[in-house]
């Protein structure tokens, strides 16, 4: 054993109540960071933008996810511009190459110079723009916590975390919208509302689930635990190892952090507790087998080692 990566996570059950439990799940708050985007994707819905705007559910798919800046991922996002009426330079989330190498590769062959779009966050970040048309407030401010779209979004978050708006602690996530924290509990109730609930969550639930890789990527986490699960699963991952999963035909709300922030503990941890808790069949798992236990390999491609979660 060479490295060790602690985690807490907390379940609950249809009837709201914790099934599992591993740490402090009801008093310390984690950020749910890129894990709460189909909570702000919802309060999008909620406010009526697919209706005015006619938005697709790949659309709102990726308006809920992290996406890896892929062709069609970019094609998405601008699709969501231009049908709310808003230049690509109104995304403020701020430059980096995409996630996905064969995207970023490509666009580097081609000479085209990175902007916003490419963020693996442009969709949330349309999204709001496109609140903001709805409420007829500055977009150029939506960043700040104090803009009517961001209240909004923390109200309708708060609400389906069953926490008071103003008893979060908010901050600034990395794409720069205010982003909140809420014990693992309230996460996890959130993530149960998500997979159950009917109106804008399931809106939200169904595109997610329809349309998987433009929540992450082509063959990435996210998608494929969303594949394997057959309609019944929706998920979400989030930086410094947060990840939200809910499950619909088991009724149940999953969210753990790990401790340390390291992604790489993530997918072992989500499927070793999915597989205790008897949401995943041993057909589903079989196809997640290489992300429940990663192999590690050297420099030589040899297999040295394989990282895999355990209790205890």
């Amino acid at each position: 054993m060479e490295s060790i990566h602690a985690i807490a996570a907390c379940a609950v059950d249809a009837q709201e109540k914790t099934v599992l439990a591993y740490g402090d799940v009801d008093d310390f708050p984690v950020f749910l960071r890129s894990s709460a985007k189909p909570f702000i994707a919802a309060a999008v819905i909620e406010a009526g933008a697919r209706e005015r705007f006619g938005l697709e559910p790949r659309e709102i798919a990726v308006m809920a996810g992290s996406h890896f800046g892929q062709p069609f991922h970019v094609e998405a996002v601008r699709s969501i511009l231009r049908k709310i009426d808003m230049p690509e330079d109104a995304l403020q989330c701020g430059v980096h190459p995409p996630y996905n190498t064969a995207a970023a590769l490509e666009l580097e062959r081609a000479g085209l110079p990175l902007t916003p779009i490419y963020n693996n966050c442009s969709g949330k970040h349309a999204g709001i723009l496109a609140l903001c048309k709805i409420m007829n407030v500055d977009a150029r401010t939506y960043l700040e916590a104090e803009n009517p779209a961001e209240q909004r979004i923390l109200d309708f978050c708060a609400r389906v975390s069953d926490v008071k708006a103003a008893q979060m602690p908010v901050a600034i996530d990395g794409c720069g919208i205010p982003v909140y924290a809420v014990p693992l509990r309230n996460g996890a109730l959130s993530f149960l509302r998500l997979a159950t609930l009917e109106g804008p969550l399931r809106v939200v639930r169904d595109a997610m689930i329809a349309f998987p890789e433009y929540v992450s990527g082509t063959g990435e986490f996210d998608a494929r635990l969303m594949e394997a699960g057959g309609g019944s699963v929706v998920c979400k991952a989030g930086a410094e190892g947060v990840h939200g999963a809910g499950a619909a035909n088991a009724g149940l709300g999953l969210v753990c952090k790990v401790l340390d922030g390291t992604a790489r503990a993530r997918g072992p941890a989500v499927l070793t507790m999915l597989k205790g808790l008897g949401v995943l069949s041993p057909a589903q798992l079989t196809k997640l087998a290489d992300l429940e236990h990663p192999i590690v390999y050297n420099r030589a491609g040899r297999a040295v080692g394989e990282i895999s979660a355990r209790e205890g």
